[in-house]
């Protein structure tokens, strides 16, 4: 399991795929910051060797049955140690080419979006950085290595994020992002603690061996919902979900590659990636389960009523995270492996369409982007209807696949609740995603409000043609994805064994159940926003306390400003003020003040007039003599 030595092929081919995007972010900030086109062709070049070796990785083990552990102990002490490598198995592999294949196509789709911007080499430097550390984080072989990676992820994503910091509404969405998701990764950090502490070790083969079962349930329940704390940071789920739509604010490609495909998609990683550890504690399972149907169902009320194209995909990320780890969470490892893949292709796809249609309409509201002629540029417009396809779960894209895996794993469950709600997000995915295809194809002439628009400023055929041939690429996967299904199952199960994490059990009447729901919310989407004569106002809008409370996001950041206006200022910030000024700055302004006051003193007593000596001699004698004789 353990193999060593810098001459194996494997061990080298890894660590080119992970180092040259770190050397390119280094060049670029230090040397060619002041040459655009170099700056991209080195991040590029560099991303696409990663792509390279990836494939190389996977194609080159695909047959493998047993992991490959690439590690040297980093620190020992006791019966704890720390080891850091490269962990090579089915599904490292399988997420490192997910990463590196949209990493490589965000990076060329952004040589036009981001043509005429003056960061633009900056923006490539932090290209590189995240896919350096996204990278590194898939293929780390113990969870102290994967969580400094995964800060490193969280602080390339505050810096894309924020990319435009000359934005207020981008900076404060940077910090939003950044804030939000370390509160998530202090309940990670915790639970790594837990385990190092009654466990001995970080390694993720040890953690997901026979080993840590003889830990204590509680102790294993407690440490996999602190862990679980991290991935509701990270992946944007309940309550930690409202910085995500907000994080919208950076450049586009920058949502299609953080937000869609990888950097969320982390926290499901890290499910997938412990999962044999996770199976130890029902209790556990059960809380991930609920937080990702609430996060599942809220979410796609939120995309009921958004008018912006991005936030409205961006509702939708959340709530296909939430359907990842409800599959995961229902003990089907490759339900939920299998649709992070798929919907890494045609998320993507999703947010660059929007790219483009941005680039061109200088607006993020759908209805400005139809009423200016959105579905007059004919690539995006037919690559976003494949994807919404793939999104909505429609035969035979691929999404249809990943989503029967998990619907198929829900209804194996006792309680026929989580059947229910996922087949209600199914049919709430699928009438948001066609309302905004239909509000873009069928424009209403008479709704001429508009959003404040958050484009890019590029002219409308600046860069197209070099942001349209990565789409055609997503789009295939979109399409193709979903027949390798059984091989990508077959793949991931390998190192399990025939009956750990298999596919749920058959149900015949579930895909029926599931399309036909699709199609009657595809039917209820173009009566409301598609037909000729159509007021495009959705049955939720109609309902205006609905609307209100969908529109506010539940109410939970009002809920937030509550929390920290009325509990964290008025009671921890007053209090710790109050111990600055009284306790700290008391104790010093008081001990400076007695020297003050000592040294006013002495000065008295060394003033040079021979009276006052000889008064002091006078005391000091005349108490000496009490003391000794008194």
């Amino acid at each position: 399991m353990t193999t060593a030595g810098l001459t194996d092929s494997t061990l080298l081919t890894a660590i080119l795929a992970t180092v040259l995007p770190f050397v390119a972010f280094v060049v670029i900030m230090l040397l060619t910051r002041g040459r655009p086109a170099l700056s991209a062709s080195l991040s590029i070049g560099a991303v696409s060797v990663s792509l390279v070796c990836a494939l190389v990785l996977l194609a080159g083990n695909w047959g493998l049955e047993k992991p490959l552990e690439y590690a040297r102990t980093w620190v020992s002490g006791g019966d704890i140690s720390i080891r850091v490598g490269f962990l090579i198995d089915p599904l490292s592999l399988l997420m490192l080419a997910v990463v590196a294949c949209i990493c490589f196509l965000v990076q060329v789709y952004s040589l036009g979006y981001m043509a005429d911007d003056p960061g633009f080499s900056r923006y490539y430097a932090f290209m590189s950085l995240f896919a350096w550390a996204m990278m590194n984080l898939t293929l780390a072989a113990t969870m102290f290595q994967l969580y400094i990676f995964w800060e490193l992820v969280g602080l390339a994503s505050y810096l894309l994020i924020g990319f435009w910091y000359e934005k207020f509404s981008a900076s404060e969405a940077g910090k939003k992002a950044f804030v939000m998701t370390r509160l998530g990764d202090v309940a990670f950090f915790l639970g790594l603690l837990l385990v190092l502490t009654q466990f001995g070790s970080l390694n993720i083969l040890d953690l997901n061996g026979p080993a840590a079962g003889r830990l204590s349930p509680t102790v294993i329940t407690a440490a996999a919902l602190l862990i679980f704390g991290g991935i509701i940071g990270k992946s944007a789920q309940f309550p930690l979900l409202t910085w995500l739509p907000d994080a919208m604010e950076g450049p586009t490609p920058v949502s299609a590659l953080l937000h869609s495909a990888t950097m969320v998609a982390a926290g499901v990683y890290l499910f997938a990636r412990l999962f044999p550890f996770f199976s130890l504690s029902p209790t556990a399972l059960s809380v991930c389960l609920a937080v990702g149907t609430v996060s599942m169902l809220i979410a796609s009320t939120m995309a009921l009523v958004s008018r912006d194209i991005k936030q409205v995909w961006a509702y939708s990320t959340i709530s296909q995270l939430g359907l990842m780890i409800m599959g995961l969470a229902a003990g089907n490892y490759v339900a939920g492996v299998f649709h992070l893949t798929t919907h890494a292709a045609f998320k993507a796809l999703l947010f660059l369409c929007s790219g483009v249609f941005i680039h061109a309409f200088h607006s993020n509201d759908m209805f400005e982007i139809g009423r200016q002629g959105g579905r007059s540029l004919r690539v995006p417009m037919a690559c976003v209807v494949i994807a919404a396809a793939a999104l909505s779960g429609i035969w035979p894209f691929s999404g249809f696949f990943s989503k029967e895996l998990i619907l198929g794993a829900l209804a194996d469950l006792p309680n026929p609740l989580w059947l229910g709600a996922g087949l209600l997000g199914a049919f709430l995915t699928t009438y948001y995603t066609f309302r905004l295809i239909f509000i873009i194809l069928f424009p209403a002439r008479g709704r001429s409000e508009t959003m404040h628009s958050r484009g890019s400023g590029h002219g409308r055929n600046g860069g197209y043609a070099v942001m349209a041939w990565p789409l055609v690429i997503l789009a295939v996967f979109s399409v193709v994805l979903g027949f390798g299904e059984h091989a990508i199952s077959h793949f991931l199960l390998k190192p399990f064994g025939a009956a750990t994490g298999a596919g749920a059990v058959h149900h015949a009447w579930l895909p029926a159940a599931a399309v036909g729901l699709s199609v009657a919310a595809i039917f209820l989407a173009w009566f409301e926003f598609g037909r000729p004569g159509a007021e495009q106002i959705g049955f939720v809008e109609r309902v205006a306390p609905l609307h209100a409370l969908f529109s506010d996001r539940w109410y939970i950041d009002r809920a937030y400003r509550w929390l920290l206006d009325n509990i964290v200022y008025k009671v921890f910030s007053s209090l710790c003020a109050r111990n600055d000024q009284k306790v700290i700055d008391g104790a010093v302004d008081g001990l400076g003040q007695a020297t003050a006051a000592a040294g006013g003193l002495m000065s008295v007593l060394h003033t040079g007039m021979v009276q006052y000596r000889l008064i002091v001699v006078f005391v000091s004698i005349v108490f000496m003599a009490i003391y000794f004789f008194v």
